[in-house]
């Protein structure tokens, strides 16, 4: 059956589409600002795709439990947030690719904004929607970026690959000239446009709430909120955001980063860095107001040296497109491992020979959660002493973590495997020293459960595993 179409001269004029994706704020939203100044009247969608959900990655869904809850309650946040500026928030399943020219065709849209998406498969989407909507441009910035997009596209970094060979090149040639592209925060800047209502199959955050079997935090978790539980959307990130910067730490974080364990000892940020809560821009802020205010030191720069490399995998991303997943990365070979399903399924429920290990994979699986040392630690472990293909891990982490980010996982995990950009050809961490250095007392292991258990060991003698150089 046909889409609908209203005749010409009923069409509004300056009716915006704004798609929320992984720029779940209002404040400091890029494209958001540029559209509202640009039209009349504007609605807001929220997709979420049920192919997200399907355990095709590497035998793993795209997205899992922990992160599906964060963004949920981000949207029950953003979805109050709209309607108290007198808008809806329509949320909807199904594949963008279809329903947004629906939607357009049925309400005379002229025009669809969104954030720009580093992934291979994302950009593809929204090359297909500009096919699709020739007349209705599809506006897009790089609203997790600390970068606006055109001083970034004409960035001399993206022209020469040279610059790309390792993250110190990069960041050494970003600090010369970083006064010259970092852009300030944009605060609200007033009234949206007029709303308009989307015809469709929309729910409430609340009812894809319940129909994803997703519960609310309850007291006892809001009560420990600031010490062991990511309370998610705008409002708390922005929330979080003062309490860290109010507090100490930042000026202790270099020294307290690798801790396996402890809400103070990291920013805890990267949940609402990696869902669109806040911006890096707010984060980078922040660091330079606090350095104004309180100290400037080795830690506070740390913190800006952590979201460089943070854009560094960002745009290494951009430019490898679907080379990201690929089993040799950027290297001319094949790395040396294997897919061997037992171990794999061990590693994944922490029941292998290496207690750290174990406790980290547990940590994780319980709150969607690890520290970065314990991200490398176990990343090591299945890639150079299980010998299992690095692609399975990434993509088990992608559907664990609360904070993914497809980038700096997917960049990292090349890393550690020797087929990214480490000049060393890869990281293979002694997790005998590891566990010594960061959990001497057993602490964390006895915390997280990671003892070896007698189902910890392989049933399968090494000798009969395949051929790795295969």
């Amino acid at each position: 059956m046909a889409e609908p179409r209203l005749p010409k001269h009923a069409l509004p004029k300056n009716r915006a589409l704004y798609w929320f994706s992984e720029d779940l704020r209002l404040k400091d939203n890029l494209v958001l600002s540029d559209l509202i100044s640009r039209h009349q009247s504007i609605a807001f969608i929220y997709l979420l795709d049920p192919a997200w959900l399907i355990p095709n990655n590497f035998q793993h869904c795209l997205l899992g439990a922990h992160r599906l809850r964060f963004i949920v309650h981000s949207l029950l946040d953003l979805e109050q947030q709209l309607a108290r500026l007198g808008h809806t928030l329509h949320i909807c399943q199904g594949d963008p690719i279809k329903l947004i020219p629906q939607w357009v065709t049925r309400h005379g849209i002229n025009q669809v904004a969104c954030a720009n998406h580093v992934g291979w498969y994302e950009s593809n989407t929204l090359h297909a929607l500009n096919r699709l909507l020739p007349q209705q441009f599809i506006a897009s910035e790089w609203n997790n970026s600390l970068f606006g997009q055109n001083l970034l596209e004409a960035y001399p970094l993206f022209e020469n690959p040279l610059q790309f060979e390792s993250f110190s090149k990069f960041r050494n040639t970003l600090e010369k000239g970083r006064a010259e592209v970092t852009l300030p925060c944009q605060t609200w800047i007033g009234d949206l446009p007029a709303p308009f209502n989307l015809q469709g199959e929309f729910i409430s955050a609340m009812q894809l709430q319940e129909l994803l079997g997703l519960a609310t935090p309850s007291k006892s978790e809001v009560a420990v909120a600031s010490q062991e539980v990511f309370l998610a959307g705008e409002q708390a990130a922005l929330a979080h955001l003062n309490d860290y910067f109010s507090s100490a730490a930042p000026s202790t974080y270099k020294q307290t980063r690798n801790q396996l364990d402890g809400w103070q000892s990291s920013t805890k940020l990267s949940p609402y860095l990696a869902n669109g809560n806040l911006s890096p821009r707010q984060i980078w802020a922040a660091v330079n107001k606090y350095e104004r205010e309180h100290i400037k030191n080795e830690s506070t720069y740390w913190i800006k040296f952590e979201l460089l490399w943070r854009e560094y995998f960002h745009c290494l991303a951009v430019r490898q497109g679907a080379s990201l997943y690929a089993f040799k990365g950027l290297s001319q070979h094949k790395p040396l491992s294997a897919f061997y399903p037992e171990r794999f399924a061990k590693w994944c429920n922490g029941n292998t020979p290496y207690p750290l290990v174990n406790a980290c994979i547990k940590q994780l699986m319980q709150t969607g959660f690890i520290s970065n040392r314990g991200r490398q630690i176990v990343a090591s472990c299945l890639v150079h002493d299980l010998g299992i293909d690095w692609r399975y891990g990434a993509a088990y982490f992608q559907q664990q973590l609360i904070d993914h980010d497809l980038a700096s996982n997917w960049g990292n995990w090349q890393y550690i495997a020797g087929v990214g950009v480490d000049p060393r050809g890869g990281r293979h961490f002694n997790i005998t020293k590891q566990t010594a250095c960061y959990d001497p007392h057993g602490e964390f292991i006895a915390k997280w459960q990671g003892a070896v258990t007698s189902q910890s060991l392989d049933s399968v003698d090494a000798a009969d595993w395949p051929n790795m150089a295969d």
